[in-house]
């Protein structure tokens, strides 16, 4: 059963001064105590408060009552919450949730840590950006991104694609879409000041890591950072993964985890009390990167239902077209191709998943057949790291398939080509050029996606 924590301090970073006191005052921690029952003096008290705050703020707090079942009573509680542009009013919280009783919340003001119960997570109405006119082909309007179910979800972890629907989709895309505007107008936003970011990254990272150290400065929070933990850090020693987290998130609120083992992501984020975002672990998963993809996607082609998509290179090996496989299924009407050498096909589980949620996919071997069809060609360049000492294999297939000038005169006129980064000799450079080429744009996308998921993780909706 949950144990009683108390904290007597606001629920904003102490740099924020607190907003003017109105009829959505501010209710201060109080005991968790385990009980089914809610005290009778309880919505009393906040009766007081909400028609009278001056004389409430005087009278002692009874307690908030919870435990790990539904309580039998409920009650709204009116809060303050901090979005993207400040402190707003916020819908009020129901008492009738459940507490997530092995997961905890960080306050930046204080080491203290709270239980994270769902009912502290306040939902501000959805974001709904202007609308663009439609003739403009990179544009976003609020009817592409409904956010219906925005205020029935709660993020804790980023750990793989499929744990995401489309409701959690399009509200990350519009959150995401939101940041963009605070990149391109604000000259930096406060929203996250008194947060602290972790970065573990085990394997090299440019893009990814930049990415979030830039997302986390953006929105006024500050980053520790490890860059090759597999050498420089107490991993070289023989430490464990699960005590390097344990000893990190009690210097930060949130981790971001690069690994070279599959799985490692979700055994971090079984032992953290703070949340974790897979950045990518060994031939597993890199959810954030399939997100970028599919907002790119998005925003690029128009539409993600219906679209046909051709997956080309290292797809057995490859994180980022797996996570994007599992992510696109999600779509109607989808279909995928798959070019790719003999010794780097894509695995079976990839191809049962799709089966199994009835997308259709087909192997092909002539990348100019596939690229006349497709609105997208996702290009991915052959991992040598991956190989181990069969150099051998590695050069029989580096090479084999290239997009250069042949692909983009059979390209559809609307299509775009895409691709994680870095490249090697898989894009000719002289594509660059194309309005087609969308990599850096997509790259630039990342910025967005990862502002918006550490926006949703350490504030929520």
């Amino acid at each position: 059963r949950p144990l009683p924590i108390t904290s007597s301090r606001p629920r904003f970073p102490p740099s924020l001064n607190p907003p003017p006191q109105s009829h959505h005052s501010v209710i201060p921690s109080a005991p968790l105590i385990p009980s089914a029952v809610l005290p009778p003096a309880l919505p009393q008290l906040l009766t007081a408060t909400a028609a009278a705050p001056a004389a409430a703020a005087a009278a002692p707090l009874a307690p908030l009552v919870c435990s790990g079942a539904m309580a039998s009573s409920t009650l709204s509680v009116p809060v303050m919450q901090k979005d993207i542009h400040g402190w707003n009013p916020c819908a009020r919280i129901s008492s009738n949730a459940r507490v997530n009783s092995h997961r905890t919340l960080r306050s930046p003001l204080s080491m203290s840590t709270l239980r994270k119960p769902p009912f502290f997570r306040a939902h501000p109405a959805s974001i709904n950006p202007p609308h663009v006119s439609a003739s403009q082909r990179y544009s976003l309007d609020a009817k592409k991104f409904p956010v219906s179910c925005a205020s029935k979800f709660q993020l804790d972890d980023v750990i793989e694609s499929q744990q995401f629907d489309t409701d959690i989709l399009n509200g990350i895309f519009e959150v995401a879409f939101e940041m963009e505007k605070i990149e391109k107008n604000s000259p930096g936003s406060k929203i996250l000041k008194g947060y602290l970011m972790a970065t573990l990254f085990y394997e090299p990272s440019t893009r990814t890591r930049l990415s979030f150290e830039s997302a986390m400065k953006r929105l006024g929070g500050e980053v520790l950072t490890t860059e090759n933990a597999r050498e420089f850090s107490s991993a070289a020693k023989g430490e464990t993964l699960e005590d390097t987290i344990r000893t990190v998130e009690g210097y930060s609120d949130i981790i971001i985890l690069r690994h070279f083992e599959g799985g490692a992501a979700k055994r971090a984020a079984s032992i953290a009390t703070i949340p974790v975002i897979n950045a990518g672990d060994g031939p597993g998963q890199h959810p954030t990167q399939a997100l970028l993809d599919v907002y790119t996607i998005k925003r690029e082609i128009g539409r993600l239902d219906g679209i046909s998509l051709g997956l080309v290179g290292d797809l057995a090996n490859g994180r980022t077209v797996r996570s994007l496989a599992y992510l696109i299924a999600k779509y109607k009407k989808v279909k995928i191709y798959f070019v790719a050498p003999n010794v780097v096909k894509m695995k079976d589980d990839i191809k049962d998943y799709l089966t199994s949620m009835g997308v259709e996919w087909e192997e092909s071997s002539d990348l100019l057949e596939v690229a006349s069809k497709c609105d997208v060609v996702y290009q991915t360049r052959i991992q040598k790291e991956r190989f181990g000492e069969r150099i051998d294999l590695y050069e029989a297939a580096r090479g084999k398939y290239i997009v250069d000038r042949k692909v983009l005169d059979v390209l559809p006129k609307h299509a775009v080509i895409m691709h994680p980064l870095p490249r090697l000799d898989e894009i000719t450079v002289d594509v660059d050029g194309d309005p087609r080429a969308a990599y850096f744009r997509q790259a630039k996308n990342g910025l967005y996606i990862r502002m918006a998921l550490l926006k949703l993780l350490l504030l929520g909706w």
